[in-house]
C-alpha cells in the first residue's frame, strides 16, 4: 500500500515546516503498518494555476498527478492562514478536480476506492474548518474520507508560538494522528478487498 503526503506549506525547502513536522509523526505511524510513503513539498514545485490535469509549459502537477494515482491514500497537509488552508492547498484541490471527468474500468472517478486524509498547523485555531473544506473537495471528486482521519494543532486564540517551538498539546496532536494513519490504512484495505463498484 502507497500513500502520497502533499505538505501545503507556503515556506519552499529547506525552511523549517512546522506543518510536515506534524506530518511526519504520521507518516511514521504509516510506516510503520508497513505504508510505502511519499511526502512532496508543494511549493517546492513550479504547478501552474488551473483546473486541468496537464498544462504544459513546465508545469510540475503531472509528475505528482502520476503519484497520486499510484497511491491507495492521499494526505493534504496545510497549515492555516486567516483561517483556512493556505493557497497551496487550494491550488492541489484545484488540479484533482480537474481529474473529474476521467474515468477507471468501472466507470467511476480515477480517485474512487482512495482514502483521503488531513494534517492542520496554526498559531491560531481554523483546523477543523479547514479539515471540513478539504473534506468536501475532495469526497466531491470521489475520495472515500475515513473516520477519524486527521489530526490537528493550534496555539489556542491569539497569535503565539508554532508546533516547531511549542510543546502545548503535541501529546493529543500525535497520539489523534496515530490513529488517523490506522484509520486510513484500515479503510484503504476494505476498499482494496472490496471496491466500489462500477456503475
Amino acid at each position: 500500500m502507497k500513500a502520497l503526503i502533499l505538505n501545503c506549506t507556503l515556506k519552499p525547502s529547506p525552511a523549517a515546516s512546522n506543518t510536515e513536522a506534524l506530518a511526519l509523526e504520521v507518516i511514521a505511524e504509516l510506516q510503520r503498518l508497513g505504508v510505502t510513503t511519499n511526502l512532496i513539498r508543494v511549493a517546492d514545485h513550479p504547478i501552474i494555476t488551473g483546473i486541468k490535469s496537464d498544462l504544459g509549459g513546465g508545469d510540475a502537477w503531472p509528475m505528482i498527478l502520476q503519484e497520486l494515482l499510484a497511491a491507495e491514500i492521499l494526505i493534504i497537509a496545510t497549515p492555516t492562514w486567516m483561517g483556512t488552508m493556505s493557497s497551496e492547498a487550494l491550488k492541489v484541490l484545484e488540479r484533482i478536480n480537474g481529474l473529474y471527468p476521467a474515468r477507471g474500468e468501472l466507470g467511476r472517478p480515477l480517485t474512487f476506492n482512495k482514502v483521503a486524509g488531513f494534517v492542520v498547523t496554526g498559531a491560531e485555531d481554523g483546523a477543523r474548518h479547514v479539515v471540513t473544506e478539504i473534506a468536501g473537495a475532495l469526497m466531491d471528486v470521489g475520495f472515500t474520507i475515513a473516520p477519524q482521519c486527521y489530526t490537528y494543532w493550534n496555539n489556542g486564540p491569539g497569535p503565539g508560538d508554532n508546533y516547531l517551538e511549542s510543546d502545548y498539546r503535541k501529546e493529543w496532536s500525535i497520539t489523534t494522528g496515530k490513529a488517523a494513519a490506522a484509520n486510513m490504512v484500515a479503510v484503504a484495505t476494505a476498499l482494496k478487498n472490496t471496491p466500489i463498484p462500477g456503475r
